[in-house]
């Protein structure tokens, strides 16, 4: 879970797995005697972009390049990349390319089914590609530099896992102390993992996170009538960002 992303038009996108914030995924390329060393690393924030960047730059303080690129957002409203010395446009860019245009799941895999048949999706946010070069004493050219930077970018996400990240309605059920226990038993059984159990001094309160798609709400609320004889209290306790296993 996180932080909300409010007025966000997209109800999930793709992401890095959450140990990516600590453990970068990295790959390198060898190319004319050239290495590209490709990192990406899971952030939330411009500025944590730009510290993984500048933390990276002090590590590799003897390589000739760090040029960087990243997208943020559930819309992916944030996007920069920097050639960091290269040549303009030859390294940020062809790298924001690899990120940006990244196929991460078939049109049919969306909740709602909005896509055209035969379409992919491409919704990879909240990540940051640095690719570290230690110059080898070839120049590469300009087409060669482009094909470098976004090759290292896209090798390395071939090696990365990618993960679904779902805006969820945390929806809560007032139970009986007495029945708390059978109605999460029943709720799991039909597909419905309970978020957490919460225990008041005259009820406890089952957190349920439900997609927002505008469909689950219902479907939710005929089970757990079904499953209470229509005693439950269910109430909305708001929505919160989910990586989803």
């Amino acid at each position: 879970m996180s932080e909300e992303q409010p007025g966000s038009r997209a109800s999930r996108y793709t992401v890095l797995p959450a140990t990516a914030a600590a453990s970068p995924v990295i790959h390198e390329l060898e190319i004319k005697r050239s290495r590209f060393i490709g990192h990406l690393v899971r952030v939330q924030t411009e500025a944590g972009a730009r510290a993984v960047i500048a933390g990276l730059r002090r590590e590799h303080h003897e390589a000739r390049h760090a040029c960087s690129a990243f997208i943020l957002g559930a819309d992916r409203d944030v996007m920069r990349s920097s050639d960091d010395g290269e040549p303009a446009g030859t390294a940020g860019l062809p790298m924001l390319e690899a990120l940006s245009l990244r196929e991460t799941r078939p049109a049919s895999d969306t909740l709602l089914g909005s896509e055209s048949p035969g379409t992919v999706v491409r919704d990879l946010s909240d990540v940051c590609a640095v690719v570290v070069r230690y110059f080898g004493g070839i120049k590469l050219g300009a087409g060669g530099l482009v094909r470098a930077y976004s090759d290292a970018v896209s090798a390395t996400l071939d090696r990365a896992r990618l993960i679904t990240r779902q805006r969820m309605v945390m929806t809560g059920v007032d139970a009986p102390h007495a029945e708390a226990g059978r109605w999460e038993n029943e709720l799991r059984t039909a597909g419905y993992p309970v978020h957490q159990t919460r225990y008041g001094s005259s009820a406890a309160t089952l957190v349920v996170a439900l997609p927002d798609d505008g469909r689950s709400g219902s479907a939710f609320g005929a089970r757990i009538a079904s499953i209470t004889a229509g005693q439950a209290d269910v109430r909305t306790l708001g929505t919160e960002w989910v990586d989803l296993p």
